[in-house]
């Protein structure tokens, strides 16, 4: 049964980031924990995500934009590798509340704000982003919501914002797995449950593509806002 449930949350997972371009790790967090410690979990997590990520990044690779990931990977990373280490010492079960009720007033404000997210943030509001979501990536391995809005920002087509935030996670994973794996929190005993976690997310990915060709930015964008309150209020419940 527990083989079982790793491949539907695998699926639901990718059918989710291929979507809206994040969310597979929030998805995976919701099971992964009942079984793995909550480090461990963010760890198996970002990996079983990496083949949605990837299957992404090679459909959409000729609207990448290489310049726009550069400077919000360094910061992301930078407070990122930072957090890694305070999964145990935090009150994690706080933390996740102050996200969720952050989560929930970005859902509503960018839903009934019409003209919410139709330019790039000025600095100060983008560099807040990545901190609050390296912050998040470290402690939990989810770091998406917040980086979505901003390259959803950027973006003029449905491409061009998968293809820049799947490479940007992309770069993440190798990144924060290195840590993990460097600090002891990722062993070789949690290869089989990433193995059959990825064979779900590559099949919900492939669904998520075929209808994303159907969708335009508008539709997408309604898409985010939702989920990202939808994330917003799982971690205030759980």
């Amino acid at each position: 049964m527990t083989w079982l449930l790793i491949i539907l949350f695998g699926f639901l997972a990718g059918l989710v980031q291929g979507l809206t371009g994040f969310g597979a790790a929030i998805m995976m967090m919701i099971f992964l924990p009942s079984i793995l410690p909550i480090a461990e979990s963010a760890g198996v997590a970002s990996l079983i995500m990496a083949a949605s990520v990837l299957t992404l990044v090679l459909r959409y690779r000729h609207d990448i934009h290489i310049k726009r990931i550069i400077i919000p990977f360094l910061v992301y990373a930078s407070v990122a590798a930072w957090s890694v280490h305070l999964v145990r010492v935090l009150d994690v079960h706080l933390l996740r509340m102050l996200l969720g009720g952050l989560l929930i007033a970005l859902s509503l404000y960018f839903s009934f704000n019409k003209n919410a997210g139709t330019k790039p943030y000025p600095w100060l509001v983008a560099g807040i982003f990545m901190i609050i979501s390296g912050f998040f990536n470290g402690l939990f391995g989810i770091g998406g919501p917040l980086m979505a809005l901003y390259f959803l920002s950027l973006a003029n087509t449905t491409g061009e914002y998968i293809g820049n935030i799947q490479t940007f996670f992309l770069i993440d994973i190798v990144y924060i797995t290195t840590l993990r794996v460097f600090n002891g929190i990722l062993t070789t005993s949690v290869i089989p449950y990433i193995l059959v976690g990825m064979v779900g997310a590559i099949i919900g990915t492939a669904i998520a593509a075929h209808l994303l060709n159907h969708l335009n930015i508008g539709t997408v964008k309604r898409y985010i806002y939702v989920f990202i309150g939808v994330s917003g209020i799982y971690y205030l419940l759980f």
